[in-house]
């Protein structure tokens, strides 16, 4: 029913889950060291769209998406506003979810940060160590991608053709100038954790390996990202998570690879490092939530965007359009609809211009057909039910706390440990209170 273009195939294909009761989405989040701009929203609308449009057609949809809370971006933010890295990545980390809120963006149903990973991040390089993918000099430690032979399967790079793109520039002591750094030291006034190989970070590609793998278990069916991740960061994840688990494919980590395009302004990609960034709280003193996130929905996700006034001003007139004949007639329930011809664009690897045009062609022509207005404004009108947590986010949780209870019971203090470890992963916090367990998210 729904097809959707693969990036590690090239070609459209039918999406044909691992399990369809039970769909799992990883799509990698922000770095929270800025305020992010409108081409950033590009990419988490991208995935908000696909979450929904699963969310739509499966029971169950588990949609991950990291939030990056150490980087060298964010020793470098910290240090400019004089905050501590803590102070930073929370102001940025508010910023953000106000942000996406404000153009209809659910949050995703796990939500993890990458400082809550790092014991896991430790054992998942030891693991690399052990099977020789990996080696330690100097208190850094590297991935041998000669060690996977399929490197270079997402981007359809050779290792001798590759641009490194890589956060640093090519240090010497590596074995191979494409090997990519999973550990490196902190210096003492930098963040760090103690590790085998001495105080340091984890790299920046590792954390999505390591979340992925913890929240979502491996293969799963989709993982998201923008085009500017393809290479090297989803093709570094793709190399060492396979190495980690002897696996030679790439779907037998992810089956489906999706990337939407770039937001470009007047012909040049948007990015804080050129300057020519537009923010979001900015947008919205002139134009609504609604009409920001079908400017971004007028272009189907893998193509650029032209980002310009005339587009928003545009959007804007469709919006408004839509909404008043929507408001003349009687009040409809955001739901999906597989059945009409707005979920059939959908299902056309998300055309998001062709449901637009399907929903103009009804105003035009004053047909209020209720299913196709519950559909549009499902997609088109930001949050629907689960703008907190959905109810099988909700069950996964209350299980686990009942299974925490029980541990308590029967005095297996480890086992409670462990379970309030993983629900803390989940940023889920607990409190005993007079012989009962409150939570909240």
């Amino acid at each position: 029913m729904l097809s959707i273009y693969n990036s590690l195939s090239k070609q459209k294909e039918e999406f044909i889950p691992l399990n369809p009761d039970h769909v799992k989405f990883y799509s990698c989040g922000p770095t929270v060291y800025n305020k992010i701009h409108i081409g950033n929203a590009r990419a988490f609308i991208s995935a908000d769209l696909l979450s929904k449009v699963l969310k739509g057609i499966y029971p169950k949809v588990t949609y991950v998406s990291n939030i990056t809370d150490i980087d060298d971006k964010i020793i470098k933010a910290a240090k400019e506003e004089n905050l501590t890295i803590k102070e930073l990545t929370k102001k940025y980390f508010d910023l953000y979810m106000q942000d996406i809120g404000l153009i209809g963006i659910n949050p995703p149903d796990i939500q993890p940060f990458a400082t809550n990973f790092i014991t896991e991040m430790i054992e998942y390089i030891e693991r690399l160590i052990s099977l020789e993918k990996a080696y330690e000099i100097d208190g850094n430690v590297l991935f041998r991608v000669n060690a996977f032979k399929n490197y270079g399967c997402l981007s359809g790079r050779k290792i001798d053709e590759q641009e490194h793109g890589k956060r640093v520039e090519i240090e010497s002591y590596k074995e191979n100038e494409n090997d990519f750094t999973l550990w490196k030291p902190s210096q003492k006034d930098e963040p760090g954790w103690d590790s085998p190989w001495g105080y340091g970070r984890p790299g920046w590609h590792l954390e999505c390996s390591v979340m992925s793998e913890i929240t979502l278990d491996i293969p799963f069916d989709i993982h998201g990202g923008g085009n500017d991740l393809k290479f090297p960061h989803h093709e570094n994840e793709i190399a060492q998570s396979c190495a980690c688990n002897g696996l030679d494919n790439a779907r037998d980590f992810a089956k489906y690879w999706v990337h939407n395009g770039f937001l470009n302004l007047e012909s040049e990609k948007m990015s804080k490092s050129l300057g020519n960034v537009i923010y979001i709280e900015d947008l919205i003193k002139e134009y609504k939530g609604n009409h920001i996130r079908l400017a971004l929905l007028s272009t189907q996700y893998r193509q650029p965007i032209p980002w310009s006034k005339t587009l928003l001003d545009q959007a804007k007139t469709i919006s408004n359009k839509i909404s008043d004949f929507i408001d003349k007639n009687e009040f409809v329930e955001p739901k999906f609809i597989a059945s009409t011809n707005i979920a059939a664009a959908l299902f056309d690897d998300l055309n998001t211009p062709k449901a637009i045009r399907i929903m103009q062609d009804f105003v035009q022509d004053s047909k209020f057909i209720k299913d196709e207005v519950a559909t549009f404004k499902y997609i088109f009108e930001g949050s629907t039910q689960d703008t907190t947590i959905d109810k099988n986010t909700i069950q996964e949780i209350e299980k686990l706390i009942n299974e925490r209870n029980q541990a308590r019971i029967d005095g297996d203090y480890v086992l409670a440990d462990k379970i309030r470890d993983k629900l803390s992963k989940m940023n889920v916090s607990i409190k005993d209170v007079d012989g009962k367990t409150e939570w909240k998210i």
